[in-house]
């Protein structure tokens, strides 16, 4: 190995240093061949599974890998190369749809990968080490059932921890029979592992009969070391590596051997595989393959969100959004099509950095540093939400006067050119502008008072209100233009007659709690999204927001509607700029910072406001009364299973028949025994922290 080598490995295992193992020290000779292969180069990679889209979470990984662990380490730009890989071994979850999505989303984040590599592109590689490690005598096909295999564990922990604790295990926790602890198949003979492994491949054996699992240690303080499953069974075609397979590579077998045969240096993962450190480097010590650092960072936790990939699937799944893409969704489409850009996204990935302590985002910064970097680049025009239309009683004193007025596109950057404005005989201005009683803190419009216009710079003072039943609809108002009119409070903004009709979809938090919890569904924001189906903006973004350069995958045009936050068109929109005709779609990506303190919600803002509060205190009263309930009671007493069933266990209080006296099955009693055991845990955890 060069000395040049020697010394970027030792920089390198100083920055990113983790728990060490024995069995992670590589030989000489498996060092010498990887510096051959690698030379000076530094190589991770971005494994995500295809059974979803990338989220936030990954976002922040694909930062780590594709720059910030080399920055830490100070590799120099030529000597830096990330692989993208997909982790595909469960078809059962994986779609093409996922796939597509998975590359589009790395690409738009501006990554440019070595290569794209498929751990189904290993799967005979794989299988021929599997052979290997049966012939070695450390792997073994085995018929026990999941069930049986939990019990399994569940007594090896026990007898660890009993072990740790100075107790005698087989006083604590005897083993009942050898066919649970080491399990019946442990021993079986090399020549029978590898026949029945052959009937396994041409697929003689039913779903879920057989398992080639590990034989690892089973009196390891570490549950990962519990003789993990390397292969099991899937009549399932795969979507990349098609029909040819009907045994598929279990993760924990899989990651760490294409890490090697992809000769990684750094096998960066987030904390919840800090214990899987030792089957990683257990699988690359007995098949004597070279064995990449491993470091673990923290993973990216946000507020009113959820990253878990079972939840976002529910949350899809269930309608409660749109799709993957939904503006409310922390995934990179989601957060594309509400107006994030690449530059946001990576600006904040790389001011979060990344640590070992665990910790929760404040929503808050992700859109400040949207507002930064949108302020930057939007243009800006003026829109009305619900628009309320004014009629100038006087018009004819001002026809003969200059009434269309050139418009910065920036206030803060000429470069990027400017727009002109007309100001028309009726326009439009924002609801939240006007009301029927003044107040001293508001400094909007209302009846017999005088608001500035923006550009215009002249005052309108309103004169008349008509109303369509409780709702404002019109205001006849006077424009004056003298010089001694008095100097108003501020200057609202407004559109021309001739503004372009628009739907604006308004997003709040997905949820109404900074950190979900186990009652997520319950928790869940009903106006996380408001639209507006009648809003208007002004003509001069027309061009702009033509659907022919809308595209669901790139960032589309972004605005800032003056005093009221900045938007991207949606890929909903069919606006045609020649025609005007088609619907044109607008998404709020984030409010102005400024605005909180000075502007009246729209009565939409005020109604969703207090929705959310009436229900965040109707949470609170059901969650307070459902911690009242003991798991015992749950069916008989929460308020959501009242009425369903009419017969209990009386040792467990299970429901046994349902509301009607037909026996229920023994999946729905065992799915019910699930969500007993749920509200168990956060009924223990709920009293724990009252006792605080």
């Amino acid at each position: 190995m060069s000395e040049s080598k020697q010394e970027e490995e030792t920089t390198v295992r100083n920055a990113l240093s983790a728990r060490e193992l024995e069995w992670a020290k590589n030989s000489p000779e498996l060092l010498a061949k990887h510096s051959a292969a690698n030379g000076k180069i530094v190589r991770t990679r971005f494994p995500p599974e295809p059974n979803g889209y990338l989220h936030i979470g990954h976002a922040k990984s694909m930062n780590m890998n594709f720059f910030l662990a080399f920055e830490k380490l100070g590799v120099a730009e030529e000597n830096r190369r990330t692989v993208f890989r997909y982790d595909d071994t469960n078809p059962d979850a994986e779609t093409e749809e996922f796939i597509d999505s998975l590359k589009r989303d790395v690409a738009w984040l501006g990554w440019t990968p070595e290569k794209t590599t498929y751990s189904s592109d290993n799967f005979g590689k794989l299988h021929e080490l599997a052979v290997q490690l049966i012939k070695k005598g450390l792997a073994y096909c085995c018929d026990m059932t999941k069930a049986e295999m939990e019990i399994q564990r569940e007594l090896a922990m026990k007898r660890a921890s009993a072990k740790s604790g100075g107790k005698d295990p087989d006083v604590d926790h005897p083993i009942p029979s050898a066919d649970i602890l080491p399990g019946r198949n442990r021993n079986t003979s090399v020549e029978r592992n590898l026949e029945i492994f052959d009937k396994m491949k041409r697929g003689l054996y039913d779903e879920g009969t057989w398992t080639l699992r590990l034989k690892m240690d089973f009196e390891s303080a570490n549950p990962n070391m519990y003789d993990l499953v390397a292969y099991r069974i899937k009549y399932t075609s795969h979507p990349h590596a098609g029909d040819g397979w009907c045994i598929y590579p279990a993760y924990d077998f899989t990651h760490g051997i294409c890490d090697s045969l992809e000769e990684i240096d750094y096998s960066i993962c987030t904390l919840e595989f800090e214990t899987r450190r030792e089957p990683y480097y257990w699988i690359l010590w007995a098949l004597d393959m070279f064995r990449p650092n491993v470091y673990e960072m923290s993973r990216l936790n946000c507020q009113y969100t959820v990253l878990s990939k079972r939840r976002l699937l529910k949350l899809v799944n269930n309608n409660y959004v749109r799709g993957w893409d939904d503006p409310r969704m922390p995934t990179i489409s989601g957060l594309r099509r509400r107006g994030y850009t690449k530059e946001i996204v990576n600006r904040f990935c790389n001011d979060l950095g990344a640590t070992r302590a665990s910790n929760v985002i404040e929503y808050e910064k992700l859109a400040t540093t949207a507002r930064a970097c949108l302020s930057e680049t939007s243009q800006r025009a003026m829109a009305a939400l619900e628009p309320i239309l004014i009629t100038i009683s006087n018009w004819k004193d001002h026809e003969n006067t200059t009434l269309t007025f050139p418009v910065q596109n920036s206030p803060t950057d000429a470069s990027l050119g400017e727009h002109s404005i007309t100001l028309t005989p009726t326009f439009y201005i924002d609801s939240s502008d006007f009301r029927l009683e003044d107040s001293k803190e508001f400094y909007g419009l209302a009846p017999n008072k005088a608001v500035g216009i923006k550009y215009h710079g002249g005052n309108i003072i309103c004169d008349e209100v008509k109303k369509e039943g409780d709702k404002v609809k019109e205001l006849v108002c006077r424009l004056d233009s003298s010089d001694d009119r008095p100097k108003p409070k501020t200057w609202i903004s407004w559109v021309p007659s001739d503004g372009i009709a628009c739907e604006v979809r308004v997003y709040n938090h997905l949820f109404t709690v900074p950190e979900p919890t186990e009652l997520w569904e319950d928790e869940l924001n009903p106006e996380s999204e408001i639209v507006y189906e009648n809003a208007i903006i002004d003509p001069s973004v027309s061009a702009l927001v033509d659907s022919s350069k809308i595209d669901k995958w790139q960032s589309n045009a972004a605005l800032q509607f003056e005093r009221m936050g900045y938007f991207v068109v949606d890929f909903d929109t069919t606006y045609d700029h020649s025609t005007k005709k088609g619907k044109l779609v607008f998404n709020r990506t984030v409010s102005l910072k400024e605005e909180a303190s000075i502007k009246k919600l729209s009565k939409k803002e005020e109604e969703a406001n207090a929705a959310r509060k009436a229900k965040q205190a109707a949470d609170k009263a059901a969650k307070e009364a459902r911690m009242k309930i003991e798991p015992k009671d749950l069916f008989r007493l929460a308020e959501e299973y009242k009425g369903k069933y009419s017969k209990f266990a009386d040792d467990t209080g299970l429901p046994t028949h349902d509301a009607d006296g037909t026996e229920l099955t023994k999946s729905a009693i065992k799915k019910l025994a699930k969500e007993q055991k749920k509200h168990a845990q956060t009924l223990a955890k709920f009293k724990a922290s009252a006792a605080k």
